[in-house]
């Protein structure tokens, strides 16, 4: 069975392709600053899935022109938005066998860097990247309301198939004070790691 974190990620996912149904590659390639455009804020989650579920978890880079052009802090730029959709397909599919395997053990466990255990945990990086999403989900709405879109997707337009599966898998706990790294004991993460 799935891990109920990895569904989550899969939805934070859906909702990424849902809110920019419709948008045309000049649209998504539009910087209003001090923002980035939408076509560089999915290469970047594309970096972010690269960097924790193939480089970090199974030492595998395939795409490094992601890891290049789209790293936190790098530059910003605009590139075509077919080109990062296809980046972001390859990456996730990619990285989705990872994902389907992955039990509360797994998220647990250490991140491995340079060879040496991190304190960082799967875990953490799972809701960071769960977070993530739901960050730049709700910065290209944002843009693409300064574009003059109306009419964008709501929760009110999830299907209620949807929205039931979201709450199925909603953390009992408070879970941004317990993922904090090195702050959570084992136990207490193991605590919130459980569902509905």
């Amino acid at each position: 069975m799935t891990h109920p974190l990895v569904e989550q990620l899969r939805f934070a996912r859906s909702e990424l392709r849902r809110g920019l149904e419709g948008v045309t590659d000049e649209e998504a390639r539009q910087r209003i600053l001090p923002m980035n455009c939408i076509a560089w804020n999915v290469g970047h989650l594309a970096w972010q899935e690269q960097r924790y579920w193939l480089q970090r978890a199974q030492d595998q880079m395939p795409r490094p022109d992601v890891n290049e052009g789209f790293a936190s802090g790098g530059p910003a730029s605009t590139p075509l938005l077919s080109e990062v959709w296809e980046a972001w397909r390859e990456i996730t599919e990619a990285a989705d066998p990872w994902l389907d395997t992955a039990t509360t053990q797994t998220l647990e466990s250490n991140v491995m860097i340079g060879g040496k255990p991190s304190r960082y945990i799967f875990g953490s990086l799972l809701q960071r990247t769960i977070y993530h999403y739901w960050y730049h989900i709700g910065e290209n709405a944002a843009i693409r309301q300064n574009l003059g879109h109306t009419a964008l997707p709501t929760s009110s337009a999830t299907s209620t198939a949807k929205r039931r599966t979201a709450r199925k898998w909603q953390v009992r706990a408070a879970l941004p004070s317990a993922i904090q790294v090195g702050k959570a004991p084992r136990t207490r993460l193991r605590t919130l790691l459980l569902f509905a």
